[in-house]
């Protein structure tokens, strides 16, 4: 893999490479790479957007891009080809989903950091094709890993368009009486509860660092040697519930998670991967039934796990319910 420069063409894109080949060229002696892992599933126009915002990132570290395309239609990797040759394109033939198709290229990154005894230096950035990173976010996230070196995950405050925080970017482990609050909607209506709203956390202030259970998927800094430890995603998840299983595990290991707000990104939400269509609404309440069952079922009673089982059973059937009505209320 080579360093990252940029695209040639517009007088903005030559100001970028030559500040990006200064900010190299001053990299301390010793200092790790920074590997970008970006899945895309027929959002070219995202992915444009997404690359060009990272690119004009103030980056201080050698900076390695992989963009693993899942059987994209759209001419996305037509894109790659002619504006992003120095990304690392990886052409699964078909939509693996975001964990297997992110392990491409982490098995890649691994085992280059390996042979070149980089993983206790390389860090992994995990970026959505629909989340746009603010021109200091991956350079401050980098830092703070440097500076924390107990923590195994660092994740930014991301926004949506309309400037809301998107909750999932610092989350607790969705624990049966958190996940009840949350799904009882008694955790929107006491947003400020310490309890009921445990799970996102929106009695904390937005913009305290914080050490938490787990960060958003859509974008996140992970140590090498943490991923090395407690390996790669867990590819029984499809598209949601891979990134809390991936914290819950590295947590394990003994490594912490921060919300790191200095640093910053805005998130598209629902751009790579599409809203409110069936087979989504199926993965997002499969992937609550994984994780219970992977990390809190053998150390329930039967009763609770029963109960817990139905209740995501019947959240799945009315939200089908609720977004069949809705497609059919458009039609009309």
């Amino acid at each position: 893999m080579l360093a990252v420069t940029t695209s040639s063409g517009a007088m903005e894109d030559e100001q970028v490479r030559s500040d990006r080949q200064l900010a190299v060229a001053e990299t301390p002696a010793g200092t790790g790479w920074v590997w970008v892992v970006v899945v895309n599933y027929n959002t070219a126009d995202l992915l444009d957007r997404c690359l060009r915002h990272l690119l004009a990132s103030a980056i201080d570290r050698p900076l390695g891009i992989y963009v693993v395309d899942n059987g994209s239609t759209d001419g996305s990797l037509e894109l790659l080809r002619e504006r992003y040759p120095q990304a690392r394109a990886i052409e699964a033939g078909r939509n693996l989903g975001f964990a297997r198709a992110n392990n491409l290229a982490l098995r890649e990154i691994l085992t280059q950091a390996a042979k070149e005894s980089r993983l206790d230096k390389d860090y992994v950035l995990l970026l959505n094709s629909d989340c746009f990173v603010d021109p200091d976010a991956v350079r401050l996230l980098a830092r703070f890993l440097d500076s924390h070196p107990e923590a195994g995950i660092a994740g930014p405050k991301v926004l949506l368009p309309d400037g809301r925080l998107d909750l999932a970017c610092r989350r607790s482990f969705p624990t049966p009486s958190s996940a009840l609050w949350k799904l009882s909607g008694l955790a929107r209506w006491f947003p400020k509860h310490t309890r009921l709203a445990q799970y996102n956390l929106t009695y904390c202030d937005p913009d305290e660092t914080l050490a938490v259970d787990a960060v958003t998927g859509a974008c996140m800094l992970v140590r090498l040697a943490a991923v090395a430890q407690a390996g790669l995603l867990d590819e029984d998840y499809f598209m949601y519930g891979e990134d809390l299983d991936w914290a819950y595990r590295i947590k394990a290991c003994g490594w912490q998670v921060y919300y790191y707000p200095e640093a910053r990104a805005t998130h598209i939400k629902g751009g790579s991967g599409g809203r409110r269509k069936p087979r989504i609404i199926v993965e997002f309440y499969r992937a609550m039934y994984l994780f219970y069952r992977k990390h809190y079922a053998r150390h329930s009673p039967l009763p609770l796990n029963l109960l817990v089982y139905a209740g995501i059973a019947l959240r799945c059937g009315l939200a089908l319910v609720t977004s069949t009505l809705r497609r059919l209320s458009a039609v009309r």
